[in-house]
């Protein structure tokens, strides 16, 4: 057993591996990254490289990589540490290893809540001294150091390997045990093994009434189907901790399973009245109030979340249409058109946002009554997206942006069109309810509500034969013709559960006939699409696992799926 290290063991050995660590300055004002310049010197950070804005810090962690980050809070242009956060996190430009420390004289409640949900290493209350900032540090490096071969796995969607590298460092005697703890419930509950995650939780509640414990256990509870003791554990969780926010879009989710979607809204709605800044829940507050036809809510979700992301990398085009269209739904026309006309200005050059432009244009015609003006922008839109699907690049028109274009071919009078669009969407989206109840809603709106229910179950019944032709060849012996069908049916729509299935049928047939490189690039093409759609699905890590074992049997090195993202292309003003 190793035996833990006392604190000043661990403050001198990483004190000396300081010196080689690279450390990003962030602040808007020279003089502070001079201060803090100074201060990390003084500890024996030699390489620290500086960024007054976002932009500067987005092209610098793109280039290389950080051992440690350290933010002030308030940035550039009203933008906060918290967004930036956000924004690195999602695109994958920085990993578990690199220490994110956030740097912040406001102590005002919602802004405390908002960071600690986003979860940095840890946040410095100026003033602070360089000894403070030195415990910090060396602390958050220990660990990032002691957890490096966990971190690896888990973030490249490798479950079970997670779960070894995990069983191995339980076994040494860390001072990590119930971080350790909270990793391996949460790896087991990805793995789709609740129950096992159920009784990890419980050995930890036992001990401490942590919780991320009780957290972990509702999941397990409601992955084995006991959705409401799922449920009263994530409310009384709410209760005694009422700043726990992921507790609240678990209820949510279970509440909108049970069919409760005006309960669901209500949770999601108490957790951004406490942690408004949180982007991702305000965009789901949005989602699910607009589904409830409560469009005023669903108004002011999304207005906050176009508010909060215009001007950053995470700046989306359904961000606009979610608020144009919202308003359209409320009889607010011209703040639509406004809204159209900011999407032009802020993504002029970018046909797709020419595309969702056009087609707000022609929601806002018809709402206004005229005809002719909507017919003119759903033409001129259509032809727009021929274009762009000639290119090959409707692929980069969200779902979303397709329904909202069906939704105007259809109050047009252009219904062979629209279900042209709509059988694609509900292909390749037919297990996402909140998508197939859109559908059933923009149908209902046309008045022809009979038949999106006919053209939903058209498409539900053709996925299940397209299926089903591959997995019969399959079982039938014919491993050839399992894979031609199904990669047949991954090319025609490649939703989750198709591109498993080829990915999966693929290495079957690698691992009886032999290792075929340019078949095993298909699989992995496959596999890559998969997981940019859902890492943790149980579906996709089990092809995952079938693609590592069969590169083991054959000695082939194994490909990391899941790789830093860059930047999609979009022109700027």
């Amino acid at each position: 057993m190793m035996r833990a290290e006392t604190t000043a063991e661990l403050l001198h050995k990483m004190s000396k591996e300081l010196v080689h660590k690279r450390a990003l300055l962030i602040d808007r004002y020279p003089k502070a990254r001079s201060s803090l310049r100074i201060m990390l010197s003084a500890l024996g950070v030699t390489s620290v490289h500086n960024a007054g804005t976002t932009a500067e810090v987005l092209r610098q962690v793109r280039g290389q990589h950080f051992d440690i980050i350290l933010s002030d809070y308030q940035l550039e242009d009203g933008r906060d540490g918290q967004q930036l956060l956000e924004e690195l996190r999602q695109q994958r430009l920085v990993s578990l290893a690199t220490v994110f420390m956030l740097i912040t004289s406001e102590r005002a409640y919602h802004n405390v809540v908002s960071i600690a949900e986003l979860s940095p290493d840890d946040y410095l209350i100026k003033p602070f001294t360089a000894d403070d900032l030195h415990g910090r540090l060396v602390r958050a490096l220990y660990r990032k150091q002691f957890f490096a071969a966990l971190y690896e796995p888990f973030e490249n969607g490798a479950f079970s390997d997670a779960l070894d590298a995990c069983e191995r460092l339980l076994a040494q005697d860390s001072g990590f045990l119930f971080e350790l703890l909270r990793f391996k419930g949460e790896i087991l509950n990805v793995l789709g093994r609740p129950a096992e995650a159920q009784a990890v939780y419980q050995e930890v509640l036992q001990q401490r009434m942590l919780p991320w414990a009780r957290m972990g256990l509702a999941i397990a509870l409601r992955s084995q189907q006991h959705s409401r003791e799922a449920e009263t554990v994530a409310q009384a969780l709410i209760e005694d901790f009422p700043e726990f926010m992921a507790a609240y879009d678990f209820v949510a989710e279970v509440r909108e399973e049970m069919g409760k979607l005006r309960e669901a809204q209500e949770a999601l709605q108490s957790a951004a009245m406490i942690s408004p800044n949180n982007t991702a829940r305000q965009r789901m507050v949005g989602d699910v109030a607009a589904r409830n036809q409560d469009f005023q809510a669903a108004e002011r979700a999304y207005g906050k979340v176009l508010e909060r992301r215009r001007g950053s990398s995470l700046n989306n085009i359904d961000d606009y249409s979610n608020l144009a269209r919202a308003m359209i739904d409320l009889g607010h026309v011209e703040g639509a058109k406004r809204i159209a006309d900011e999407l032009r200005r802020d993504w002029r050059g970018s046909k797709q946002g020419e595309l969702a432009a056009l087609v707000m244009d022609g929601l806002c015609a018809n709402k206004e009554g005229d005809p002719t003006k909507a017919q003119l922008a759903i033409e001129k839109a259509l032809v727009l997206h021929d274009g762009l699907k000639a290119d090959g690049k409707d692929t980069l028109v969200s779902s979303k942006l397709a329904l909202d274009l069906a939704r105007a071919c259809l109050a047009t009078g252009k219904e062979a069109i629209a279900q042209e669009m709509v059988r694609k969407i509900a292909a390749e989206n037919h297990q996402d309810r909140a998508m197939i109840a859109q559908i059933e809603s923009i149908y209902a709106k046309a008045g022809k509500e009979e038949t999106g229910k006919s053209l939903l179950a058209q498409v539900g019944k053709e996925i299940v034969e397209l299926n089903n032709r591959g997995v019969l060849a399959a079982r039938g012996g014919d491993l050839d013709g399992s894979v031609k069908l199904l990669m047949e049916a991954a090319e025609r729509v490649p939703n989750l559960q198709f591109l498993v299935n080829a990915s999966k049928a693929i290495f079957t047939l690698l691992e009886i006939k032999g290792w075929n490189p340019a078949l095993a690039k298909r699989g992995l093409g496959y596999l890559r699409m998969a997981q940019e759609k859902d890492l943790r699905n149980a579906k996709v890590i089990s092809a995952r696992e079938m693609y590592e074992r069969v590169s083991r049997k054959y000695g082939i090195a194994i490909v990391p799926l899941t790789a830093t993202r860059k930047q999609a292309d979009k022109p700027r003003a």
